[in-house]
């Protein structure tokens, strides 16, 4: 993973196997420039700023924040073919500096792409990068073709090891995702939904403890894109389209600076797939389903 420490941990192991059981370690964050999260108050409502009605997963054994997938498999040869495209725009809490020397975490061609292909997706947002991007934020939010859903606000582990990322103290976990909670809705944001990616895509029960009382659906993936610091578009496409099956779940990025070949590989994946009769539709669409 020497690539990924050299970009900053941006992107760090969305495209690696997920769920590992390792004791989370309660480190400080290297180098963040951001205050830490605050912590919620005892007894204080939770808000969450979803302005829909959308499916969730009954709560897993215990309590524990439920974790969803991919959809369940088909019963059947003609039942539809449905494909849900995710997108996770990282940014990490201390990496305002790199921003302010003109790095960029966001990338409006791929959102262009993805509405003129009309492909109905999920972002998943860190509130770092609504914070950084708002207009942005409010306007991937705000058309009915998108969803966002919560990524945490600082991009940090929820779980140690987790390829290098610094990590949220377990007693922070909550707050730090509410906190992006509130940074969507700061930026106006409206099509948010109850659903959360781990940042690496590294949990535990531990975590998923913790996370409980904000009442999402952790969202993970069957299908890894392979488009974090990729430099060959065809390499993408070609891996997810040998991964996808009806009711696949794809993770892919929409960061310029550490995946600059999403653009090119959606516009390769999206009709190939509809030749081969798959319909696009946001995850909310394939828990639904």
């Amino acid at each position: 993973m020497t690539a990924v420490a050299a970009m900053g941990a941006v992107l760090v192991g969305c495209g690696s196997d997920v769920g590992s059981k390792a004791n989370p370690a309660s480190t400080a964050a290297p180098g963040s420039t951001a205050a830490a999260p605050a912590a919620p108050q005892p007894g204080k409502p939770i808000e969450k700023p979803t302005e829909q009605k959308v499916p969730t997963v009954a709560p897993g054994p215990s309590g524990l924040t439920p974790v969803f997938e991919r959809a369940p498999k088909a019963r059947s040869n003609t039942a539809p073919k449905t494909v849900a495209l995710t997108f996770d725009a990282d940014m990490t809490a201390g990496q305002g500096p790199r921003a302010a020397r003109g790095e960029r975490f966001d990338n409006p061609g791929l959102i262009a792409s993805l509405r003129k292909l009309n492909v109905p997706s999920t972002v998943f947002m860190t509130g770092r990068w609504a914070e950084e991007y708002p207009d942005q934020a409010k306007a991937i939010g705000n058309d009915p073709l998108f969803e966002v859903a919560n990524h945490s606000y600082s991009h940090y582990a929820f779980k140690s090891p987790c390829y290098g990322l610094p990590v949220v103290e377990k007693n922070g976990m909550r707050a730090d995702v509410e906190r992006a909670f509130a940074a969507f809705k700061k930026a106006g944001v409206r099509n948010v939904v109850p659903y959360f990616r781990f940042p690496g895509g590294c949990y535990n029960d531990a975590a998923l403890r913790a996370l409980a009382p904000v009442q999402v659906t952790a969202v993970q993936w069957d299908v890894v894109s392979g488009d974090a610091f990729a430099t060959d578009a065809d390499a993408v496409a070609e891996q997810v389209l040998a991964g996808v099956r009806p009711g696949s779940l794809v993770v892919m990025h929409c960061t310029r600076s550490a995946a600059p070949v999403t653009e090119q590989a959606v516009r390769t994946i999206v009709p190939e797939l509809r030749k081969r009769g798959y319909r696009f539709v946001k995850v909310s669409d394939l828990m639904r389903g």
